[in-house]
């Protein structure tokens, strides 16, 4: 079996509420194990067999089955998410003067227009740096200071993809080395 950190999109927002410990027997019922959840914002830990994208496309199917909405589902194993953690998109200063960074998970690493059409949004507020599937965005002002959103970033990229602040995705990787242990 593989250790597998899943991040859903879409969880927990308006009105698509659902309990952790519900999403995490949704995730038991597909005979996936090991299963605990980290904040409430869809992201799941879990070991499962199967090919990367099929198990993808099995959660998602389960998932909209049970919820009644669909559920974008991102698979990254354990390495990769330390891998994601620990690269320094933008310089040390910049981070360290920043309102915020943000990760953006997405299926595919978007090509070369879709990478062009998301550094056009560039701005004083942000600045984007891509990485194989990973969109790394660097807020430099509150979201409410800037009209750029997740799902701009998501037009801009032409794919689903969800969000989560680098202070999750470091706190994910490492609970994801720790279960792979």
């Amino acid at each position: 079996m593989t250790h597998y950190v899943a991040l859903l999109r879409a969880i927990n927002i308006t009105t698509r509420s659902v309990k952790m410990e519900r999403l995490r027997a949704l995730f038991a019922e597909m005979g996936l194990a090991n299963v605990s959840t980290y904040i409430a914002s869809g992201n799941v830990l879990f070991d499962g067999d199967g090919a990367h994208a099929v198990l993808e496309e099995r959660i998602e199917a389960h998932l909209a089955a049970a919820l009644g909405f669909e559920v974008a589902t991102f698979l990254r194993t354990p390495d990769e998410m330390t891998a994601i953690a620990a690269r320094p998109p933008f310089a040390a200063a910049d981070r360290e003067a920043a309102f915020g960074l943000m990760v953006a998970f997405l299926k595919t690493q978007p090509g070369e227009a879709a990478t062009a059409r998301l550094l056009a949004h560039r701005s004083d507020s942000d600045d984007f740096a891509v990485h194989g599937r990973e969109v790394y965005w660097l807020r430099r002002t509150q979201q409410s200071d800037t009209n750029f959103s997740g799902t701009r970033l998501e037009r801009a990229v032409g794919m689903p993809a969800t969000v989560r602040s680098i202070t999750t995705v470091r706190k994910l990787a490492e609970l994801a080395q720790m279960s792979a242990s």
